[in-house]
């Protein structure tokens, strides 16, 4: 089923008075980059700002109509997601091992667990809302968003900061571990099969969607670093396009995945991380062969190794993250009306910021290496964005009765403004305060 609406979009704005609006932001954006970094927010919120002053909240210039642009949306937010999942990918310097890698996967999938359930008890005893709505809304505010969350994630491929690293992780994976829970919500609210006693949604949905994913975003991943090496070595003129090369593997693994019902966007992460590993692997191994046949200078050794398509493509896909940001959260602003000030929706938010995520990652990290510190400021920065609206767009384009959808659009807008507020004004201080130092 899909809405059916005369326009998403209402606007007094021109379309001149549009694109002065997104060139100014954007010039501003690259021109002060530095400055705007300094400052004690996040530039989503200056974007989130400038939303609701043009949007119906203030001067109402424009008011965008989230359930009747769900089919659009849907693939907005998509390509954002895949884009900054596959960026977060291949900034991952550290090897895959149970040991390193073990703090991040607790957070994405047992504290992504842990947070469904709580939302979804909180859901049905306090805002009476029925048992698959409650999954269901759970499922879409549980996930931490891998592109608003570039200030708690990593800067660059060669950044091995253990907190970055493991937010940066756990928003990478805990896009492919929220869609189960999704298909869930829907199935309890009888808009999708999840077969007898769930067995078609537990062997299906979440053992093969999961495993599966991860075998396929590995081996494309893996194997477009082993034919780009090849080709390089052996023809070292021949000019390759890293950027068309990281989109192409991004569509291809995703496309596969979709077809072999598996989450696309777990599959997209595996693929940039294992296509850096996998980089990294062959540098080090050629390195250590042209080193052994003569001694080499470290500029003669970077000189025997071609490029990598994870160095070359990684400022392309931040430049494309910053511009959906930008246009993406720009539009949230407009879509906010005064049902944000509605108690449910600050009960909702509150209970996830103050108790849900707190809890839960706190019970998810027991016995793990982290360290306590490390532990309260990973239960704090669980920032809610773009990965939030697309299952929601999702989840309406699969089938929502009006009346629930406007309810959980309220209630997941609310939510993303205060973690966009919250969030991006903690985020330099307490840094700053209790980890940079």
């Amino acid at each position: 089923m899909t809405p059916d609406h005369p326009s998403a979009l209402s606007s007094a704005m021109s379309n001149y008075q549009w694109f002065l609006l997104l060139g100014c932001l954007m010039l501003a954006r690259g021109l002060w980059g530095t400055p705007i970094a300094r400052l004690p927010f996040t530039s989503a919120i200056i974007y989130l700002a400038i939303g609701l002053l043009l949007g119906p909240l203030c001067f109402n210039f424009f008011a965008f109509d989230a359930y009747a642009a769900a089919p659009l949306l849907e693939v907005l937010t998509e390509v954002a997601v895949l884009i900054s999942l596959f960026s977060a990918g291949i900034k991952m310097p550290v090897p895959v091992t149970l040991r390193r890698w073990g703090a991040p996967i607790r957070l994405a999938w047992l504290a992504m667990a842990l947070s469904v359930g709580l939302i979804a008890l909180f859901c049905c005893t306090v805002l009476d809302m029925p048992l698959g709505a409650g999954v269901l809304l759970g499922a879409l505010l549980a996930p931490t968003d891998p592109v608003l969350a570039s200030d708690v994630q990593l800067r660059h491929a060669g950044d091995s900061d253990p907190l970055r690293f493991t937010l940066g992780c756990e928003a990478g994976m805990n896009d492919g571990s929220a869609f189960p829970f999704v298909m869930l919500g829907l199935g309890l609210l009888g808009l999708h099969d999840l077969g007898p006693w769930g067995l078609h949604w537990l062997a299906v949905e979440l053992v093969w969607g999961t495993l599966g994913a991860v075998a396929i975003g590995a081996l494309c991943g893996m194997a477009l670093a082993r034919v780009n090496f090849a080709l390089r070595r052996s023809r070292p003129g021949h000019e390759v396009l890293d950027d068309l090369m990281g989109l192409g593997l991004i569509a291809l693994v995703y496309g596969v995945g979709l077809a072999a019902h598996v989450w696309g966007f777990l599959a997209v992460f595996c693929a940039g991380v294992a296509l850096r590993q996998t980089e990294q692997t062959l540098v080090r191994r050629a390195e250590a062969q042209a080193g052994a046949q003569r001694p080499l200078t470290p500029e003669q050794l970077a000189d025997t190794t071609p490029p990598t398509v994870s160095d070359g493509t990684l400022l392309f896909k931040e430049h494309l993250e910053r511009l959906s940001e930008l246009m993406l959260v720009l539009l949230l602003g407009g879509a906010v009306t005064t049902l944000l000030f509605d108690w449910r929706s600050w009960a909702a938010a509150l209970f996830l910021f103050f108790v849900a995520r707190p809890a839960s990652v706190l019970l998810a990290l027991v016995g793990s290496p982290t360290t306590p510190r490390m532990r309260v400021i990973a239960a704090w920065f669980g920032v809610r964005g773009i990965g939030s609206l697309y299952y929601l767009m999702y989840a309406i384009n699969h089938g929502l009765p009006q009346a629930l959808a406007q309810d959980l659009i309220n209630l997941t807008l609310a939510v993303i403004v205060l973690s966009i507020v919250i969030h991006g004004t903690s985020v330099t201080p307490l840094l700053d305060r209790f980890w940079r130092k």
